[in-house]
């Protein structure tokens, strides 16, 4: 028969797995009854836009692909040339699409689309920093002879600085009603838990328009843009 000591001592690590385990019990009945509560709301700024992107580009056609190429480079940079004298710095005009592509006939019932020539597609995304400006610059495309444009869009150069405001009205936000709730449950807000920002935002004002519409368009009115901030903010009960 074993003595007492030595089954003393063949127990203690049952009794250490016990009191482990009793432990990581309590800590997970402690973990599961935390109270929270998590609310999400939104802050947002109004901002004048102080900068525009234009997206525009010219479109030339011919019998050949070199031909249509050599119209088309001509045409850009008699463009390109223009924004610069129009006050469009070299940084703020970038190529965003080019290509080549084949031109069909319109074939009649039974027949077969062949090529009759080719298009060239050169479009470049141009940024105006100066807002008063902008409708000589939106003429000057048009004079320049660009004929495709694809859209205005205005831009805050600063928003995300801005935005900063509209994230501190979004904490504060979420704050006042985590306490609304928290006082209609009977608690109060403890410490923050977590904070998280939702994506998104709004999207600058943008309108498309044609050659002969750009013309109708100038002066353009800039208008506000809202900034907005999303939060989904966690805090402990008491």
């Amino acid at each position: 028969m074993l003595g007492w000591p030595v089954l003393q001592k063949n127990m203690l690590p049952f009794v250490v797995l016990l009191v482990t385990a009793a432990a990581t019990g309590a800590l997970a009945e402690e973990k599961r009854m935390e109270r929270t509560v998590t609310v999400s709301a939104s802050g947002m700024v109004s901002a004048v836009p102080d900068m525009a992107r234009i997206s525009t580009g010219v479109i030339a056609e011919a019998e050949t692909a070199r031909q249509a190429l050599a119209r088309n480079s001509e045409a850009m940079a008699k463009l390109i040339a223009g924004l610069k004298t129009n006050g469009i710095g070299a940084k703020d005009i970038q190529t965003s699409s080019f290509h080549v592509e084949p031109r069909y006939t319109n074939p009649k019932e039974g027949q077969v689309a062949v090529i009759d020539g080719y298009r060239v597609v050169n479009q470049v995304e141009v940024t105006a920093r100066d807002l008063d400006k902008l409708g000589e610059v939106l003429d000057a495309l048009v004079t320049l002879g660009a004929n495709q444009m694809n859209g205005l869009a205005f831009d805050v150069s600063k928003a995300e600085t801005l935005r900063d405001d509209a994230r501190k009205d979004a904490i504060a936000n979420a704050k006042r009603r985590a306490e609304l709730y928290a006082a209609a449950a009977g608690a109060k807000v403890g410490n923050v838990i977590s904070i998280s920002e939702d994506g998104g935002g709004s999207p600058p004002p943008y309108f498309k328009a044609t050659r002969a519409s750009m013309a109708e368009s100038v002066p353009i009115e800039r208008g506000t843009e809202t900034l907005e901030a999303r939060v989904s903010v966690t805090w402990a009960l008491e």
